[in-house]
């Protein structure tokens, strides 16, 4: 079934072959004997989505110091600090991005289109992010990250708490984030609708975006909420200047931002490149090949937020446990106490126009890096999502659809193609990158790269919803579909 072409291709098969064996002796969630009805599985979605909320809200039992996570971190994983939530979807989506890529480089020879190739991958990223869950747990853990550290000692061996503190914290850490994965096997496998992680990222923007507007928090003697904020300005009698931009806090630049990125996003998800066909079959019939203007939706942006939130939480580890040189180096980037020093401060986004005012390097070191990473992660994409130039040709001479003009052969067809989708994703990946900057920029609600992932996962939910409604309308549509 595979080709095993050297000795390390067989070595990473015989990993995934084990790790794909171990998934058969871990707790899962069954598929559903028959596809429950719509409102079964939106009851189902609803259950999954109020235990992650309890969970985001439930802090972890033992611990006093709970250390803030990065506001990107908090989106990409739709984590909390100091919850149950704290690892949130990381250990699933880490493994999903670890394993795509190893597929999409070929040192995992797999074909994800065959039925028993796609089971076993599927097996083996959830064991494999069970392992990156309980590892993570016992590193937040054993690294002191929710206690102090007696001054001048390593965090792990000079924290204050006790080795069975310590333990029962990882345990609820491990625990809550299996939970999160057996939640998004359930939805996946049919009790639901779309997946867990989409499901949660867009509680989590949620919930960010109604902190801002309502939360009665005090911060630097204000009210952080928006109207909460405007509440008391109004009452003190004071100018409604006041509530324009703020350095701390919600306010209206960031809400006026928030709805124009939504209409931008959902305008541009909107149009289409048209590339003219026809079908040999049926020459008299004149039809369009839609190209999406933003080819690679946010993929990209998705992308790279998962790299910069595992790159936080890795080199915080590195400098909990680090020693000689790599401690003295983290040590001189973290002279006023950030999480993990300058790599979590350059790679964080400017949390509005005050933050790039302060530090304008700063900005411009996060924004040049975030399009050029986004750009690569587009054009990587393409490729590993079988939506290049060649793959695409194949599946239209496949489908039996050609371009007028052009003879039905799959390398002139490319060629055309190749024309249009390459600058297309690099124009698209620029794109959703800038208005994710220019977002984090202007203060929006969520940030702009929640944002951009919320309006799209939205939209998702909408076409499943309206496709599963069509569906039980006409029942002669089901044996049309195939279901």
């Amino acid at each position: 079934m595979y080709k095993q072409r050297n000795c390390g291709g067989r070595d990473v098969m015989g990993v995934l072959d084990l790790l794909a064996n171990v998934a058969n002796y871990l707790p899962t969630a069954i598929k559903p004997a028959r596809k429950p009805g719509l409102y079964e599985r939106l009851f189902w979605t609803a259950i999954a989505l109020v235990t992650y909320v309890v969970m985001s809200n439930t802090p972890l039992y033992g611990i006093s110091v709970a250390q803030q996570n990065i506001l990107l971190l908090e989106i990409i994983f739709a984590s909390n600090a100091g919850t149950l939530m704290e690892l949130g979807i990381g250990p699933i989506v880490t493994a999903g991005l670890i394993m795509q890529i190893l597929v999409g480089a070929k040192l995992i020879d797999m074909d994800l289109s065959n039925p028993s190739d796609r089971k076993k991958f599927t097996a083996a990223q959830k064991t494999f992010a069970v392992l990156l869950a309980a590892f993570q747990a016992g590193m937040y853990a054993a690294g002191c990250r929710y206690w102090t550290v007696t001054p001048g000692q390593n965090p792990f061996f000079g924290c204050t708490a006790s080795l069975t503190t310590r333990a029962l914290t990882s345990l609820q850490l491990f625990l809550a984030s299996y939970v999160v994965i057996l939640l998004d096997e359930m939805i996946q496998k049919g009790w639901g609708i779309g997946s867990g992680i989409s499901l949660f990222i867009l509680a989590g923007v949620a919930q960010r975006i109604f902190w801002n507007i309502f939360s009665p928090v005090v911060v630097y003697g204000e009210k952080f909420g928006l109207v909460p904020h405007l509440i008391d300005v109004l009452s003190a009698g004071r100018s409604l200047s006041n509530i324009l931009v703020r350095a701390y806090g919600a306010d209206i630049l960031g809400l006026v931002a928030t709805i124009v990125v939504v209409f931008v996003v959902v305008y541009l998800q909107s149009m289409t490149i048209q590339i003219p066909a026809s079908s040999p079959k049926l020459r008299s019939i004149k039809t369009k090949i839609p190209l999406q203007f933003l080819y690679v939706t946010n993929i990209p942006v998705l992308l790279v937020g998962i790299l910069y939130s595992d790159l936080v939480i890795f080199a915080n580890i590195a400098r909990m446990f680090g020693s000689g040189w790599i401690a003295d180096v983290m040590a001189k980037y973290d002279s006023d106490n950030r999480l993990i020093g300058g790599l979590a401060y350059y790679l964080s986004p400017p949390s509005n126009i005050y933050g790039v005012l302060a530090d304008p390097f700063k900005a411009l070191v996060y924004s040049t890096s975030f399009i050029v990473l986004a750009v690569l992660f587009g054009v990587l994409w393409i490729e590993v999502a079988g939506l290049n130039a060649e793959a695409q040709a194949e599946q239209l001479i496949k489908s039996g659809i050609e371009i007028p003009g052009l003879r039905r052969n799959p390398k002139i067809l490319k060629d055309r193609l190749e024309k249009i989708i390459p600058p297309l994703t690099i124009l698209s990946s620029i794109i959703v990158a800038l208005i994710a900057i220019s977002a984090d920029i202007a203060g929006a609600y969520g940030s702009g790269m929640g944002l951009l992932l919320a309006v799209g996962i939205v939209q998702q939910y909408y076409s499943l919803i309206t496709y599963e409604r069509a569906l039980e309308a006409y029942p002669l549509l089901k044996k049309l579909v195939g279901e």
